[in-house]
């Protein structure tokens, strides 16, 4: 692979459209990038949750808040809003939702959540 990989969101490798959400990705070699649109009312229990089961989510995510904002509880009682411009890393055993009436957009950078965030197991 070349010393430069350059992709772009508007021709992603995959796209994902989970309720209430749209995921496109793109693999960078050993990377994965998402960017991810949020549409009020989603959360990841009632959109998410049923494709891939369990009781929390298991993905560790790190990226950034664009637009919008979203908040996730951790199951060790830690709940935090991001909005615009926050950077963040969620453990995994979590839940998450946007908050408010306005989409929330953010991209995510890792190995393994932005390749299998929202897939079925």
């Amino acid at each position: 692979m070349s010393g430069i990989v350059k992709k772009s969101f508007d021709a992603p490798d995959e796209v994902r459209a989970p309720d209430k959400a749209n995921v496109n990705v793109c693999d960078l070699g050993g990377v994965a990038a998402a960017k991810m649109v949020l549409q009020p009312g989603w959360s990841w229990s009632t959109c998410i949750k049923p494709v891939v089961g369990g009781d929390s989510c298991q993905a560790r995510h790190v990226g950034t808040v664009l637009s919008g904002s979203m908040s996730a509880k951790h199951e060790d009682g830690t709940t935090e809003t991001f909005v615009a411009g926050d950077v963040y890393v969620i453990e995994p055993g979590h839940d998450g939702w946007v908050e408010g009436n306005e989409e929330c957009v953010a991209l995510e950078f890792n190995a393994t959540a932005a390749k299998t965030y929202a897939t079925a197991k």
